[in-house]
């Protein structure tokens, strides 16, 4: 048993690392070569951690590994676990007809319908794009006035890829914060004028509108990580002056601020899903029930580092912040080949 594995940001150094320490086969690959699929004909595994904000990644990721999988090798993430990635809209079908507690969601594909939503909406309410991910693409609509232009815009121009305005407001923000350095904010004025390539080879997001409910007195939200029958979490503080919690590198690790809950709907979710990893973002409704907002096979792998511990799906708390999720996954995308 052999496994291939694009090295990248992410997941994949870890991945390495336990393959080494586990003494299983392994070898590196690069997704992009035009033989690919040649390359891994010895290998009984693919894995990738692909990312969304790399434009080469979003072309062709998602095929290359379903095509695998149709051919009977084992990949991750495979296509219970990856089809949905930084796609709000079909992660909205998809909790919606399992059931799943989903904010309340709504999608229009003409202006026309969009409108006449908005017409009758109570406000405020949340915009989104289907991609972006640290609240990037995510907009408080305070007035229907507000939510028209941005209907007239989606079904116009549409929006760009990258946001440099939003972009430099968020790394001015993490540098007064202390959580990164003023070259990060010097990068981001000249994004200005020169845009990150996924930004330039992708055309621009419209045709369809997307808005979530807003969940007033939410000052942060709750992240459940489940990679097979285990799972950990952390809360994540709101900005400030902010609704948005995912990327603002506030974080709290204490388990007893963690609604577990939460970690029980994020693993009787996963039971119907199946995915190998998937992580579950949870606000509060006005009677303190947890709803999700959306999902993500990945996510910064460090800020889950210094974790407390995790549970099983028998909601039996493991205390201990050395475990190695990213090694989880190799085993999760091993079970089926041998009993490991």
């Amino acid at each position: 048993m052999k496994i291939a594995i694009h090295k990248s940001i992410g997941f994949s150094e870890r991945w390495i690392e336990y393959c080494e320490k586990n003494h299983l086969e392994y070898k590196i690959v690069n997704a992009y070569d035009t033989d690919i699929v040649e390359q891994i004909k010895d290998c009984d595994v693919f894995m990738w951690h692909h990312h969304h904000l790399n434009y080469k990644d979003a072309l062709f990721a998602k095929q290359l590994l379903y095509s695998l999988e149709m051919a009977g090798k084992r990949v991750f993430p495979d296509w219970r676990t990856g089809w949905h990635f930084d796609d709000k809209v079909g992660q909205k079908y998809l909790l919606e007809a399992i059931n799943a507690p989903l904010v309340p969601s709504y999608v229009f594909y003409t202006k026309k319908e969009a409108l006449k939503w908005v017409d009758d909406a109570k406000f405020p309410k949340v915009f989104k794009l289907r991609g972006g991910a640290g609240a990037a693409n995510v907009k408080l609509v305070h007035t229907s006035s507000d939510a028209r232009k941005l209907v007239r815009k989606t079904f116009g121009k549409g929006f760009p890829q990258y946001d440099s305005w939003g972009n430099l407001k968020e790394r001015w923000r993490k540098y007064r914060l202390g959580k990164t350095n003023f070259k990060d904010v010097i990068k981001a004025v000249v994004r200005f004028c020169y845009k990150p390539d996924f930004a330039k080879m992708h055309a621009p997001e419209k045709g369809y509108a997307y808005f979530q409910d807003f969940i007033p007195g939410n000052t942060f939200d709750i992240r459940v990580c489940v990679v097979g029958d285990k799972a950990f979490a952390l809360k994540r503080l709101t900005r400030n002056g902010d609704f948005r919690a995912s990327g603002s590198g506030n974080i709290v690790y204490d388990k007893n601020q963690i609604d577990e809950r939460c970690v029980k709907i994020a693993f009787d979710t996963n039971n119907k899903l199946q995915s190998q990893s998937i992580a579950f973002d949870f606000v509060f409704d006005p009677n303190n029930n947890p709803l999700i907002v959306e999902i993500s096979f990945g996510y910064a792998e460090k800020a889950y580092d210094i974790c407390e511990g995790y549970w099983t799906n028998d909601m039996v708390w493991h205390e201990g912040t050395h475990f190695d999720f990213c090694g989880w996954m190799v085993k999760e995308v091993l079970k089926p080949i041998r009993d490991y």
